[in-house]
């Protein structure tokens, strides 16, 4: 009778071991598809998102050259009219994440600046050089890199970076969604993201 006691608590006691080895490692199988579910949908995100824009600018250069003393100038002058398109993206590519499965948490590390990027487009009126003064090549650099300035001033002030980053948030949501669906954190800049990602992302 001590046998058979003996042999069903051994028995009982292999079945239990063994049951839990297979939840154990069947824990482990199921973390690990899911850090990778993870880590593919965060790969598979829109590599960029972008908003457009149009901009004109009428610009008129000015150059004098004094000869021989103040009293003699030669003067050169331009107008022009240039219209760009204009493009802000994010390079999503670049996000900066971390996968801990041990407290089943995505981090977010950082996030990718806006790029931005100006094709414009230079229609040139009413060129008029003196003899002595005429037109070269650093005044063309110039007038292109004062165009520059003064789109990328006027985009500050536009809608167009607060669009992409709207868009941003969009695509940034989807991860809360996604590691909400698997039970796991999303934690952004040491803070665990619960229904508010964008307030934290602005804040």
């Amino acid at each position: 009778m001590k046998k058979v006691l003996f042999g069903a608590i051994v028995t009982l006691a292999i079945v239990f071991i063994f049951r839990s080895c297979t939840e154990t490692t069947d824990q482990k199988s199921i973390l690990k598809e899911n850090s990778m579910l993870i880590q593919e949908q965060i790969n598979n995100v829109s590599k960029l998102i972008v908003t457009e824009g149009h901009f004109s600018e009428v610009y008129t250069y000015k150059d004098s050259k004094a000869l021989f003393g103040p009293l003699i100038t030669a003067e050169k002058k331009a107008l022009v009219v240039v219209n760009a398109e204009v493009t802000v993206a994010y390079d999503l590519r670049k996000i900066d994440f971390t996968i801990d499965e041990a407290t089943k948490t995505l981090k977010i590390n950082s996030i990718p600046e806006p790029e931005i990027k100006l094709n414009p487009d230079f229609e040139y009126y009413d060129v008029s050089a003196d003899f002595l003064n005429q037109f070269d090549a650093e005044d063309y650099n110039k007038i292109k890199r004062n165009i520059r300035s003064s789109l990328l001033q006027k985009i500050e002030k536009s809608t167009l970076k607060t669009n992409a980053e709207n868009r941003l948030l969009s695509e940034l949501s989807k991860f809360y969604i996604l590691t909400s669906a698997m039970g796991w954190s999303l934690e952004y800049d040491g803070e665990i993201v619960k229904e508010n990602f964008p307030a934290l992302l602005k804040g």
